[in-house]
C-alpha cells in the first residue's frame, strides 16, 4: 500500500491519478485550492483518502499539507507535482506579470512541493517523485512559448533531481502527456495574453484557435493515462521521461530526427571550437 500526495487533484489528469491508485488500494493526499471538490469527486474513500487545501506558490501551506500528510499516514511514497497552468499567446505578446504568474506555478510551485516532501523521502530512503511535464517539454510551439518554457524546466529540474536522489533510494521522472482530453484548455486552466500583435495571427493566433477548437476534443484519454502512470509506479523500473500518447511520440521522434540532422549538418563547426592539445 503506496501513500501518494497529488498537487491539483480536484480535476483531470491528477483527478484521474487520485482515482486510479484509490482503486489500486493505495492511500491519497489529494491536494488542491478547493478540497471539498476533491472530496465530492472521489466519495467513498474516507479511509484512505485525505484531501487538503494547498495553493502551490505558498510555502507554509506545503509544509502544513506534508505535515498533515504524515501525521495521518505516516509517510510519503509517491509524490506527484501535477498543479499547473497554461498560457497560449506570442512570446512577445505576453507580459511579465502574465509569464511569472505561469513560472510561479509551473516551476516555483513544484519546488517548493517539492521541498516540503523531499526530507521525509530522504529520512526513508524510499520514495518516487513525477513532475507532470508536457510534450511541450521537450518541443517548443508558435504560440505556446512561455508554457513550454516552464516545462522545459521542470524537464532539466527532474534529470537533474534523477541524478541527486537515485543513490537514496529515490526514483524520479518527468510525465509527459500530449493533449489530454480534459478541461485544460477551458479559461480556468489556459490563460490567454492579453496583448494581441497581428504580426503573430499566423502562429499564435494559429494557437489560439486551436485551443479554442480542441478543447475536449483532445486525442489523448486521462484515464488511460492515469493507468500508464499507477502501473509504471508499481514496476521495477521507471524512466527518467515517461512519454504518453501518439502526439507526444510523433513529436519526440521529429524532433530526434531534426536533432540528427543538426549535428550531421554542423559536427564540424561545434567540434572546431575545443582547445587544441
Amino acid at each position: 500500500m503506496r501513500t501518494w500526495f497529488i498537487t491539483g487533484a480536484s480535476r483531470g489528469f491528477g483527478l484521474e491519478i487520485a482515482r486510479q491508485a484509490l482503486e489500486n488500494g493505495d492511500r491519497v493526499v489529494a491536494t488542491a485550492r478547493d478540497p471539498e471538490a476533491v472530496e465530492k469527486a472521489l466519495p467513498g474513500h474516507a479511509d484512505a483518502l485525505l484531501a487538503v487545501a494547498l495553493d502551490v506558490t505558498s510555502a507554509a501551506q506545503a509544509e502544513a499539507a506534508v505535515d498533515a500528510a504524515l501525521a495521518r499516514f505516516g509517510g510519503i511514497d509517491v509524490l506527484v507535482n501535477n498543479a499547473g497552468r497554461g498560457l497560449v499567446g506570442a512570446v512577445e505578446e505576453t507580459s511579465d506579470r502574465e509569464a511569472r504568474t505561469v513560472f510561479d506555478t509551473n516551476v516555483f510551485g513544484l519546488l517548493t512541493v517539492t521541498r516540503a516532501v523531499l526530507p521525509a523521502m530522504r529520512a526513508a530512503r524510499a520514495g518516487t517523485v513525477l513532475n507532470v511535464s508536457s510534450v511541450g517539454g521537450y518541443v517548443g510551439w508558435a504560440g505556446w512559448g512561455v508554457y513550454c518554457a516552464t516545462k522545459f524546466a521542470v524537464e532539466g529540474l527532474t534529470e537533474a533531481m534523477a541524478l541527486e536522489l537515485a543513490p537514496l533510494g529515490i526514483r524520479v521522472s518527468a510525465l509527459e502527456p500530449g493533449p489530454l482530453r480534459t478541461d485544460f484548455l477551458d479559461g480556468s486552466s489556459l490563460h490567454r495574453a492579453a496583448a494581441v500583435i497581428d504580426d503573430y495571427a499566423e502562429t499564435a493566433g494559429a494557437s489560439r484557435a486551436w485551443a479554442d477548437s480542441s478543447n475536449h476534443a483532445q486525442p489523448g484519454d486521462p484515464v488511460k493515462a492515469a493507468e500508464a502512470v499507477v502501473t509504471a509506479v508499481g514496476g521495477p523500473s521507471l524512466p527518467v521521461r515517461l512519454p504518453l500518447g501518439a502526439v507526444t511520440v510523433q513529436d519526440i521522434e521529429a524532433k530526434l530526427a531534426g536533432t540528427a540532422d543538426i549535428l550531421a549538418a554542423w559536427r564540424d563547426v561545434a567540434l572546431f571550437i575545443d582547445v587544441e592539445h
